[in-house]
């Protein structure tokens, strides 16, 4: 099904040759009462992404509306890219937590085999977030993943998976915005293919969006600041999964290929770093 505005989201090839949509929906704090029509909402807008986790509760809600979407929309899964992630706990659990974990994720989400699974946070012991690589690894060999990644892992976490197993994951999802652009980490993944996956890219709705640079930005293009701030991730390559639950909001969030930012305008969403963190330190959290 064709996007509402005329154009197609592009997609980033991965380091399995698996290609995932450059713009997803993402369903962090999404009731799950209301989950079912807010992805509804976004594959009629044009959506093919959509990411949840086993941790938000919502993955059942998710697999209704795919089902939904069949005979509403036409679409398959096929058509749609599904993320979701290992939580915490199931994590600490080893491999046979992780195992009875995807098996649970899969018959909420209705599928047969899932697009991306991610672990979700590394938590402080190595050895066990290397056991479950090893067990995501499995899975991904046996065919019941096309894409195996992890969200929330430091340089010294990615190190260790690839000393301790030489999986390289395929994508790395971790929080990314104005205020806190981890150019660092980026490079790191450049240098390995991994690519860079934006949690909270507009910050949750947070107070940069309110910022004169960006408000500059946005009214040279005619643009929400949002708007600016999701092409501003689209140009560094940034896959972007924003969330919200208004239509309205959804649709602008994906209208985001008739405009591009020049490099003045770039440049000045880049001076906007501060290393301000609006969630958890991976560090010291999970």
């Amino acid at each position: 099904m064709p996007l509402e505005f005329g154009t197609t989201v592009p997609f980033v090839t991965l380091n399995d040759g698996v290609q995932i949509p450059q713009v997803g929906l993402g369903v962090f704090q999404v009731a799950p009462e209301k989950t079912d029509e807010t992805v509804l909402e976004a594959l009629g807008a044009g959506y093919r992404h959509i990411d949840t986790a086993a941790g938000y509760q919502n993955e059942a809600g998710v697999g209704d509306a795919l089902r939904t979407a069949q005979d509403s929309l036409g679409l398959t899964h096929e058509d749609v890219f599904v993320t979701t992630k290992l939580a915490n706990g199931d994590r600490a659990k080893g491999r046979d937590g992780a195992l009875a974990a995807f098996d649970d994720s899969m018959a909420k989400l209705q599928l047969e085999r899932l697009d991306l699974w991610l672990i979700h946070w590394p938590g402080s012991d190595q050895a066990n977030y290397v056991e479950v690589w090893k067990t995501f690894a499995e899975l991904k060999d046996a065919g019941r993943i096309r894409s195996i990644g992890v969200s929330n892992f430091q340089k010294t976490h990615l190190r260790a998976l690839f000393d301790e197993t030489g999986v390289v994951p395929s994508v790395n999802q971790v929080e990314l915005h104005p205020w806190m652009q981890q150019e660092d980490l980026r490079a790191f993944h450049a240098e390995h293919g991994i690519a860079t996956e934006a949690w909270s890219p507009i910050g949750q709705g947070g107070d940069f969006l309110a910022d004169e640079a960006i408000g500059k930005i946005a009214a040279a293009h005619g643009k929400e600041p949002a708007q600016v701030v999701l092409r501003w991730h689209l140009q560094l390559g940034n896959i972007v999964i924003p969330k919200s639950v208004t239509p309205a909001r959804i649709r602008s969030n994906i209208d985001l290929f008739s405009f591009q930012l020049t490099d003045d305008d770039m440049a000045a969403i880049a001076g906007l770093e501060r290393g301000e963190r609006l969630g958890p330190d991976p560090d010291v959290f999970g």
